[in-house]
This record gives structure tokens, C-alpha cells and sequence, in this order.
């Protein structure tokens, strides 16, 4: 198979920057570019459209390179890429429900975000019987004896976000998972559209709340490779130390949520008060516990000080003294042992065919970080490890998550050691004429992509936002196979997807 810069090079560069290349395409290449996805060869990043154009991310894992291929001029519709590669379907269907362009032979017509509700697009497949304004949507039949369906959702009894789940089970066993989101879709790229820079980072970073700092710091470093910004090397330490807090407080919050749903409360207790500690921290460190809206484009928005530096430094001292009790008790508890070993597993080759990211595909075997694969700054200075199992249960997610935790208090360690100074924000270069950005970060759940298109006049003219649980959410539906209903939340925690980042 040709490499991918060459696939590249077919088509009609628009913009090169390491290590990203943008290329505009025929049908033939993108077509091509389809099958070896579904061959293995790439990694489908993201897929996205607007009006009259689709564009397709894809990674070269081995190059540590990124391609995006686009097709441009299109009259409502585009060769299906889900027709090849089963990864690209939902994508496809909201490719459709966002734009009106169709998908040519997608494998699933249905609608995805669109429920019928918008009244802005036809469904790719509506049934005569549909009421107008109702949403036409079937959910996937499973053949079998004695077998009886499970409505949950889309509103649950926890504090959480809605998310339909329709199980088809044999007694208690399920035998199918079928899931139905868009629940929660608040048409962020819509809202980018025309906006100003500062408040497209706003939006940015409120796409996924407990992702803010990931999708900051993403957009923020698309625009300033589309600006060609060079950013003050205090900030750009700063943001991967806002990055590593949130990555702590999250998994610390997951070990324990997890340990919950396994009626261990005593774990989620403890695991608790340390992401409170990591949240109060970044509080006295940056002023807010989330760090929402402390990354911008140029920089950062807030500088550390002492106390701040101070505060930093005792809740890592804490969470290294408490936490490896925890994870002796966790480990060496027989009853949460028996719930979380060997349920929910995921196959590594499917974590690989979906490109995985984060404690899902480490879990089972793919071994891709961001951080370590694009190395971009500033952790190609730093010394840290990529955990990877190939278990892939719910026992393999929560250790990678323990093992990050303790790579992520190293990071701190090291950011706080070495972080230089200087200023922390750079001014944005007038824009002139349109220009492309794309970055992918590493948050908390696994890689965040951005893509946008800066107007001349240095606003926002298209921007693209794909959250990790992209790839993650149809997996979950993999995993719970063979599973009994019981463990639906424990293995649903362990994957912890976003309901909001998937929404748009």
C-alpha cells in the first residue's frame, strides 16, 4: 500500500504543517484511501462535512503523521466511506443530518443526531408511517428464541446525561446492545460559525465539561497552526500542566465511580476526597477547579504564582502517599475482583479497527498517546510511559487509569521542576486570507481532534470538534455482548464515554 504522503500528493495541496498534510482529492483517491482503511492500513481519525465538501482524517500510526484528504464541489452527495469501514457509519449518518449530503450505498441509512425534531433536513430513510415531526428511527432486530428487549433510558435515575439504550436479552444474559444518542445536541459547530476567536474557545471548551482543558487546548493549538503562531514557552508548559490536573481528577473520579457501580462504595469515598484535592488545587492554581477558559489561543489566560505552585505540589505529595493504598485495596478484594475481571471485554483488534484511543484502547492493546506518538511540546521533553494491557475487561480499564495516575503525578513533578519564565500569551497575527488548523490532543478519554478554517477576516469560518467517545461508544455495544444486564453500569463506567462530546 502507498504511503500516505503519497496518497497526499495526488491531490491538490492546500496546506502542510508537521505533522499534518491537507490535500484536496478525487473520488478515486478518497475511494481508495476508504479501502485501506478497512484493510488496516490507517487509522480513521475523523470524518466530518459541510455544504458542498466531506473531509477525512486519517493517521499513519507507525510515520507518527496525519493526513486530510478532502472532496470538494459535491451536488448533494459523496462516495460512503462506511461502505468499506464500519468505524466511519455513524459519522456518515451525521455527516447527513448536518449538512443534507448523502453517503452513496451507506450499509445504515437511519438518521444519528437528527431526531426528527429539527426540521431542517430529510432523514436518509423515513418509514410511511412516521407522523411529521416524529423520529422515524428502527432499532436492529436480534433473531432467536426466547429473547425480550430492555428499554433504559434516554432519562436515567442518576444525575447523568440522556442516552438511550435498547438491550435485546435471553433471560439475563444480553445478546445485543443497540444504543440511540443526540440527545443532548447543541449544535456547537453552528455556533462557531462567525464567531470571533475568544468566543470560539469559549464554545470549544464547553463542548465536553469535563474536558475543557483537552478541547482548549486543541483548538487553540488548530488556530495557531493555522495562524503559524508561535506560542511563549511558559504557556506552553502551563497547558500541559492544566492538562495533567485534569487527566488526575478524572481518572481518580473513574477509579472510584467504577468501584461504585461495583457495590465497593468505600473506594469511590476515598477516590472522591483525592479528585476534591485535585480540583481545589487547580482552583488556588489557575482560579477555576475545571480550568475553563484558562487556554486561549496565544497562550493562556491566567499565570501561576507561588501559592499556586505551592498548592500544586501538596496535592501530589498527598495523592502519592494515599493512593497506592487504594489500589492495594482494590487489588486484593476478592468480591470487586470477581465483578470487574473478565466482564465488558473488548477485543484488541476491534479496539485497533476503531482506532481506540485513551484507557479503552490501551486497555486492549493499542498502544497510541498523542503525547507520545506526535510528541508535540511540550512532552517531547518529558519522560513519561505509555501503559498498555491486552486483557480489555473492565479490570484492564481501571488499571490503565491507575497506572496514568501515576504517570500524570510524575508529569506534574517534572512540569513543576523545569517550567521556565517569561510571558504567557502571544497576540494572533492579522488574517488576511483563509487558512486551515488541525490539532489532536490528548485528554483524559483519549485523543481530541479539532479542524477549522479561519476567514479573512480571522474569525471562525468552519470548525470541526471530534470527541474520543466517537470510536468508543459503538465498542461499548461489543463489549456488553455475553455480559448480563447487571453489569451494563460497571462495564458502561468503565468505558465512561461522553454523552455531550458526542453530541455536538
Amino acid at each position: 500500500m502507498q504511503a500516505l504522503t503519497d496518497l497526499i500528493r495526488e491531490g491538490r495541496a492546500v496546506q502542510h504543517h508537521r505533522p499534518w498534510r491537507r490535500a484536496i482529492v478525487g473520488t478515486a483517491v478518497w475511494t481508495s484511501a476508504s479501502a485501506a482503511l478497512a484493510e488496516g492500513y490507517w487509522t480513521l481519525l475523523g470524518l466530518w462535512g459541510e455544504a458542498n465538501a466531506v473531509h477525512m482524517a486519517l493517521l499513519d500510526e507507525s510515520a507518527g503523521i496525519i493526513g486530510v484528504i478532502g472532496l470538494d464541489g459535491l451536488d448533494g452527495s459523496y462516495p460512503s466511506v462506511g461502505q468499506y469501514h464500519s468505524p466511519a457509519l455513524r459519522l456518515e449518518r451525521t455527516i447527513h443530518d448536518l449538512t443534507g449530503l448523502a453517503p452513496q450505498d451507506l450499509p445504515d441509512p437511519r438518521p444519528w443526531l437528527d431526531h426528527g425534531r429539527w426540521g431542517l433536513r430529510f432523514p436518509l430513510a423515513r418509514s410511511p408511517e412516521a407522523s411529521p415531526g416524529a423520529a422515524p428511527y428502527t432499532f436492529l432486530r436480534a433473531e432467536g428464541e426466547s429473547l425480550h428487549q430492555i428499554p433504559v433510558g434516554p432519562v436515567h435515575a442518576g444525575i447523568i446525561e440522556p442516552g438511550h439504550f435498547r438491550f435485546t436479552a435471553n433471560g439475563e444474559t444480553i445478546v445485543r446492545l443497540e444504543e440511540r444518542l443526540g440527545y443532548v445536541h447543541k449544535g456547537i459547530e453552528a455556533l462557531m460559525t462567525g464567531a470571533s476567536l475568544e468566543r470560539a474557545a469559549q464554545l470549544a471548551g464547553r463542548t465536553s465539561g469535563d474536558s475543557t482543558v483537552a478541547y482548549a487546548y486543541a483548538f487553540s493549538r488548530a488556530v495557531e497552526a493555522a495562524a503559524q503562531l508561535e506560542v511563549p514557552p511558559r504557556a506552553v508548559w502551563l497547558r500541559a500542566l492544566m492538562a495533567e490536573l485534569e487527566r488526575l481528577a478524572n481518572h481518580l473520579g473513574d477509579v472510584g465511580a467504577i468501584c461504585n457501580d461495583a457495590a465497593f462504595s468505600l473506594m469511590h469515598a476515598h477516590c472522591g476526597v483525592l479528585r476534591e484535592r485535585v480540583l481545589r488545587a487547580a482552583d488556588a492554581a489557575f482560579g477555576h477547579r475545571l480550568m475553563r477558559d484558562r487556554i486561549t489561543p496565544g497562550g493562556v489566560t491566567v499565570d501561576l504564582d507561588d501559592e499556586g505552585i505551592t498548592a500544586l505540589r501538596a496535592v501530589a505529595t498527598e495523592i502519592g502517599q494515599k493512593f497506592p493504598a487504594l489500589v492495594e485495596l482494590y487489588d486484593n478484594t476478592a468480591s470487586l475482583q470477581d465483578r470487574t475481571v473478565g466482564a465488558g471485554t473488548l477485543k484488541p483488534e476491534l479496539a485497533r479497527r476503531y482506532g481506540a484511543g485513551g484507557y479503552v484502547g490501551r486497555a486492549s492493546g493499542r498502544g497510541f498517546d498523542a503525547r507520545d506518538t506526535l510528541r508535540y511540546p511540550p512532552y517531547d521533553q518529558l519522560a513519561f510511559e505509555v501503559p498498555v494491557l491486552n486483557e480489555g475487561d473492565v479490570n484492564a480499564r481501571v488499571w490503565i487509569r491507575i497506572r496514568e495516575v501515576e504517570q500524570s503525578l510524575s508529569l506534574l513533578g517534572q512540569i513543576l521542576d523545569r517550567l521556565p519564565d517569561g510571558p504567557t500569551l502571544s497576540d494572533i497575527p492579522v488574517i488576511n486570507q483563509n487558512r486551515e488548523g488541525m490539532a489532536l490532543v490528548e485528554g483524559f478519554r483519549g485523543d481530541v481532534l479539532v479542524w477549522l478554517r479561519l476567514a479573512e477576516s480571522g474569525r471562525i469560518d468552519r470548525c470541526h470538534l471530534r470527541d474520543p467517545s466517537w470510536f468508543q461508544w459503538p465498542l461499548l455495544e461489543a463489549a456488553i455482548e455475553g455480559n448480563i444486564v447487571a453489569d451494563f453500569p460497571l462495564c458502561n463506567k468503565s468505558f465512561n464515554c461522553s454523552y455531550s462530546g458526542h453530541d455536538l
